[in-house]
């Protein structure tokens, strides 16, 4: 068992079963372990003690921070930042510029069990019917130690406060915070908030335009689109 896990290691010395020349201009930590099967783009940096399970999925120019975890075949899109102690389960995409931030947690099972209901067999940790995807699109933020839930999509560059539990899907440009995550502002591709929830009138429709950088929305009844997006 030892050797087979040692094998494993990406490391600087030429031992590793996985060569570090599979992986064209990418930055490996002596001690991060990776499995066979893993794709990593160009310009990838992988920090220290990260695992990263086989057939996982890794785009260019991304960086996965120390201690964090990816499990087999989830999917990482180009220039995504993973902080340290992250969580990635199975059944989890990733999208291009998300970003992950520290100790966040990924779940694929609304109701676990360790084992079959008389406990005399443990429950296999393979996909089966139980499994719910989470999938996280481009340009959206993950505060700091969120858990964040399974069968939903977190949209197109939302933001979900620090400390979110997120049991529902997020839409676009929405500000999701609290225990579970509820909706209370609309924010900008940059980052900053367009608006509060509780400041509009929601049978109205609304232009909003980012005091940051100029970017426009229009925001009718809880749905926000852009009018001038950069291309």
């Amino acid at each position: 068992m030892m050797g087979k896990q040692k094998s494993a290691i990406a490391s600087g010395d030429g031992g590793s079963a996985v060569p570090l020349f599979r992986y064209a201009n990418v930055r490996l930590h002596p001690t991060a372990i990776i499995e066979e099967g893993v794709q990593i783009g160009p310009g990838t940096s992988v920090w220290d003690n990260v695992h990263i399970r086989h057939g996982a999925q890794i785009g260019e120019e991304c960086i996965i921070g120390e201690k964090s975890y990816v499990a087999y075949d989830v999917k990482i899109g180009n220039r995504v930042k993973i902080n340290s102690f992250v969580y990635i389960c199975n059944a989890v995409t990733i999208e291009d510029g998300v970003m992950v931030s520290a100790g966040t947690v990924f779940t694929n099972d609304r109701f676990p069990r360790a084992t079959t209901p008389d406990l005399r067999k443990l429950r296999p940790s393979e996909p089966d019917e139980e499994t719910l995807p989470t999938r996280v699109c481009a340009g959206a933020t993950i505060g700091a130690q969120c858990t964040i839930g399974n069968d939903l999509s977190i949209g197109r560059f939302a933001m979900v406060g620090m400390g979110s539990l997120v049991t529902k899907s997020v839409p676009d440009f929405h500000l999701a915070i609290g225990q579970p995550a509820r909706s209370v502002g609309y924010v900008c591709r940059c980052g900053k908030v367009l608006a509060l929830v509780a400041n509009l009138e929601l049978d109205s429709e609304h232009k909003l335009t980012c005091a940051a950088c100029g970017l426009t929305y229009s925001c009718n009844r809880g749905s926000i689109s852009e009018l001038n997006p950069p291309r």
